[in-house]
């Protein structure tokens, strides 16, 4: 049963945008219309009724309808075979350890960063490789795009009003990749926590930002422990949430091939790779102001005069992505305040 509204727009490309960015449905960049066959398209391909109650999406607690999961998915440039990759996300968002609507009305720059795992990768040719953060590939691009125009159109997230993010980032227009399994020495995040290597799954990241680690030396890579020391560090910069909130974090570290592949060489697993950086990313006590210090003290955080990132080296997501050449990785530091990324199979119709 349909329960959405259907508006008539003008047929000029150029007046419809106007049109429905008046209304306040878009992002701000152009969207394709959502016309009542193209959404019905998505619908369809899930096999489901158009009314079922997906979720309701806060801080408004707007009823986000299966066709209405449809019709931004169709605006933000989503093909059909998308919607299993939403469908999961969307359940994820909704777990209650992951907090969305702290993320929807932080003056942090947060927002949910998509990872994928599994056969579906393929399936949607979504980019696990070179530029995957980057431009240029449809299912990335439109998969965590039409994420941000649920939490904006059902969720009511408005920037400036609802959405209070001091400046935000261009990570919220959309954050999502692959992980690129096939390169990986290690077994990928999903299989990490418990699903076969054989499913499909979407984990969800409260990311703060994100920043590159160029782990080398004059473009030569001068071994295995420079460039943990390099990364480590580099995860203590002061002012990221993981170093100023005094609660336990879940920040995320993409590796790339390379990098990956050479820590791998001396025999290091992921879990021993977590275990070195989380004993290096740590700060002398001296460095923070004194209000700092105390909070990281009273959440047990100090060992030795050395504040730690977080209490647990597992908390720590490590994913490997990225193409075949350069040094560089990618460190995600999170919202904070304990809340953690969640992982949901994605139920793909027919398998």
């Amino acid at each position: 049963m349909s329960t959405s509204k259907l508006v008539e727009v003008s047929q000029s490309v150029h007046s419809m945008y106007e049109d429905l960015y008046e209304r306040g449905w878009t992002d701000g960049l152009p969207i394709i219309p959502p016309t009542k066959e193209l959404v019905q398209a998505c619908v369809d391909y899930v096999g489901r009724d158009g009314g079922e109650i997906v979720a309701e999406i806060p801080p408004a607690f707007g009823v986000a309808t299966l066709e209405k999961v449809a019709s931004n998915a169709v605006m933000a440039g989503c093909r059909p075979e998308y919607m299993p990759v939403l469908l999961a996300a969307i359940e994820a968002l909704l777990d209650p350890v992951f907090d969305l609507r702290a993320v929807q009305v932080t003056t942090n720059p947060a927002t949910p960063f998509l990872i994928v795992n599994g056969p579906i990768r393929q399936q949607i040719g979504l980019n696990c490789g070179a530029s995957a953060l980057g431009p240029g590939w449809r299912a990335n691009a439109t998969v965590g795009r039409a994420i941000r125009l649920l939490l904006l159109n059902v969720g009511g997230a408005t920037p400036g009003t609802v959405d209070k993010a001091t400046l935000g980032w261009s990570g919220k227009f959309t954050m999502c990749l692959g992980e690129n399994e096939e390169v990986s020495p290690w077994e990928p995040l999903h299989v990490e926590r418990g699903f076969s290597r054989e499913a499909s799954t979407v984990t969800v990241v409260h990311a703060s930002g994100s920043f590159n680690l160029y782990a080398g030396t004059r473009g030569e890579f001068d071994g295995a422990d420079s460039a943990l020391t390099i990364i480590a560090h580099s995860m203590t910069a002061m002012g990221t949430n993981e170093v100023i909130t005094s609660w336990y974090n879940h920040p995320v570290l993409i590796l790339n091939q390379i990098h990956a592949g050479i820590f791998a060489k001396v025999g290091l697993s992921k879990q021993q790779v977590k275990h070195i950086l989380w004993e290096r990313a740590r700060l002398p006590m001296g460095l923070l102001p004194a209000w700092l210090a105390q909070e990281k003290r009273d959440c047990n955080l100090v060992v030795d005069g050395m504040m730690l990132l977080t209490d647990n080296p597992e908390r720590l997501t490590i994913v490997v992505a990225g193409g075949p050449s350069g040094l560089h990785s990618t460190y995600v530091p999170c919202m904070g305040g304990g809340r953690s990324s969640v992982t949901k199979l994605i139920k793909v119709p027919g398998r």
